[in-house]
């Protein structure tokens, strides 16, 4: 099985080192082809990699040494066990479809194959990511997917709003990761490995205190990566990337990354449960503060991403509390339905030219009967309506919470839900149904083609199944991670589940009512509580007029006060000093014997001089 590994992991990289041969090239359409099939094939090995698993279990590989230096060890080691190869199947069944998809929706871009160069190179770095067998390993992944991500933000680079959403998302995390990076030093300083068996195995012995500053340090680069509070504001503008990239980075993979972080660490955070509650804490505040930005946001793109960020707090929530293996399950479904929608979108988007505002659209049910009914899965799925797959992981959370008496916690969860289910059908009905607003601008919108509609189906199918796979996926991730299990009387468990089902039902209900009428009246959007939702709350403008514009100043200062008027002048001085003093050297270089014979006798009595001044004493 350990070809199967090799495969699995370098696929990808030959994939994108392959179509970098053409990244400069115009379009050549078998370079998608190509990058699709090694990452197709990647996806293959992963699933004989999970059968494997399942019957065998976990494979550990070392390829050689890698970093050795004194004490430290760290070999370039691999392992594949239940939460690997979940993340590895995952990663690589969306990726192989996002591939696929891309080769429609990228096909009149000037850049079609520099673009699949970058998008394997993000599929490698996340495999990178999620099978190494130490920190280190996990740390040059977790830092690749941050640069690959940076070159798919900012794609098209010569937009002023991608270059700086690119730069935004990339600074932001290289905030956070300094956080991982304290919590990566702590561990090798007192345990001396970074071997996650090693650390995983000992940490126990450490003191509490010791203990949860490595938890909180993870966890500071875990919110970076998956866009916590108040590290979340990137994720929204990364926006300004392909729908491919949003599809397969906002929804799939990196951002969540730090929930396998979390995961991965979960020996570690069993032993800090009031760290744990913490997590938790943010993450229920994460899923009702962005569900609650969704709700006025006409952004189609957007509102989407504010969904990512909300149900990130969902598998927090599960994860902080010690439910391991149910936020890792979400994390799953929430993949495919959550891409689906990603793509969905960027087949509207094609049919609308690029508009995004989904007050102008309208209608488009009569001519993207496909898009509509495949959106409209996901978004049910996202609302987790029974038999969907977001009701098997979400409902799950609600009861973790309940069942660890954490009630502020399920509350917050609880309304979320509702308020998911109606945001989802409030940008269903604004973009499939109600008056044709595209009419206006004159367009014509047309379905996607075959392909890519074909290429959409699996995902589709995956959002209404895969949440039956519960007790399998359970049984299989537990022989890894600690078996957490619900303690809730069946009686009270129904009503939970009633409860549930109940908001997000009228949460579709009041939006396919309501939208159906024209929605809202206008000057709801002058209520001082729109505007704050309207605009995040004002925390990009607190950002900007707080951090950002007093940086501004700062480094104005010291470039202008320091760095010109002392540094520069300081460098510029020691120069014309040499130079001058070169110049007026350069006279006793005349080429005349005379002048030349003076300075040698002037030379000699300056040596005289000095030897008879400092003569040593006997």
């Amino acid at each position: 099985m350990e070809k199967y590994l090799y495969i699995a992991l370098f696929a990808p990289l030959a994939s994108s080192l392959f179509v970098a041969l053409f990244a400069a090239r115009p379009k050549m359409l078998f370079t998608g082809i190509v990058a699709s099939l090694l990452i197709g094939v990647s996806m293959i090995a992963s699933f004989i990699l999970l059968i494997d698993v399942n019957n065998y279990g976990p494979l550990h590989v070392t390829m050689m040494d890698w970093i050795s230096a004194g004490n430290l060890s760290i070999p370039f080691g691999f392992v594949v066990d239940e939460v690997s190869v979940i993340m590895m199947v995952t990663v690589t069944l969306v990726s192989t479809i996002v591939h696929i998809y891309s080769i429609g929706y990228m096909d009149h871009d000037k850049s079609f194959n520099r673009f699949f160069s970058y998008l394997s190179a993000f599929v490698f770095s996340m495999m990178i990511l999620v099978m190494s067998d130490n920190f280190v390993g996990l740390f040059i992944g977790w830092e690749g997917v941050g640069l690959c991500s940076w070159l798919l933000i900012g794609f098209w680079y010569h937009k002023h709003s991608a270059s700086w959403a690119a730069n935004e998302a990339f600074i932001m995390n290289r905030i956070a990761d300094l956080g991982m990076l304290m919590g990566l030093f702590l561990i090798y300083w007192q345990l001396g490995s970074f071997q996650y068996d090693v650390v995983f195995a000992n940490v126990k012995h450490l003191d509490p205190a010791i203990i949860t500053t490595i938890g909180i340090f993870l966890f500071i680069g875990a919110m970076g990566k998956s866009a916590q509070f108040p590290l979340h504001t990137w994720l929204a503008d990364a926006m300004e990337g392909p729908t491919p990239v949003s599809a397969l980075i906002h929804a799939a993979t990196m951002v969540t990354a730090g929930v396998y972080l979390v995961i991965r660490c979960g020996e570690l955070y069993t032993l800090i449960p009031h760290v744990g509650f913490a997590i938790a804490s943010l993450g229920a505040f994460v899923a009702l503060f962005a569900a609650s930005m969704a709700l006025v946001n006409n952004d189609l793109k957007r509102i989407i991403a504010y969904s990512t960020l909300s149900q990130l707090g969902y598998m927090f929530v599960a994860a902080g509390l010690g439910a391991y293996w149910i936020a890792l399950f979400h994390l799953m479904t929430h993949a495919f339905f959550k891409s689906l929608l990603f793509l969905g979108a960027g087949n509207v988007m094609h049919a609308m030219h690029d508009e995004l505002n989904i007050k102008k659209m309208g209608g488009l049910y009569g001519s993207m009967k496909a898009t509509a009914i495949l959106m409209s899965i996901a978004s049910v799925a996202l609302a987790g309506i029974y038999p969907f797959a977001g009701f098997f992981s979400k409902d799950k959370i609600l009861e973790v919470a309940f069942n660890e008496g954490a009630y502020f916690l399920w509350f917050a969860l609880f309304i979320g839900a509702g308020l998911t289910a109606f945001y989802s059908f409030r940008l269903v009905m604004l973009v499939f149904f109600g008056e044709k607003e595209y009419k206006k601008q004159g367009l014509h919108p047309h379905e996607a083609q075959n392909f890519v509609i074909y290429a959409l189906v699996p995902l589709g199918l995956l959002a209404i199944v895969a949440g039956f796979f519960e007790h399998a996926f359970h049984g299989f991730v537990t022989k890894l991670l600690r078996n957490y299990e619900i303690h809730i009387d069946h009686g009270v468990e129904a009503i939970l589940i009633a409860a549930t089902l109940g908001i997000a039902i009228s949460g579709i209900a009041f939006a396919i009512y309501m939208y159906k009428r024209g929605g809202f009246p206008k000057s709801l959007e002058e209520r001082a509580c729109y505007k704050i939702l309207s605009n995040q709350y004002f925390i990009p403008y607190a950002y900007e007029r707080f951090i950002m514009k007093p940086f501004t100043a700062l480094s104005h200062f010291f470039w202008v006060s320091i760095d010109t008027k002392i540094i520069d002048a300081t460098v510029d001085l020691i120069a014309r000093v040499f130079y001058k003093s070169g110049e007026k050297a350069r006279k006793m270089q005349s080429g005349n014997l005379s002048d030349m014979l003076r300075w040698m006798v002037m030379g000699i009595v300056v040596l005289l001089i000095f030897a008879i001044l400092y003569r040593p004493t006997v």
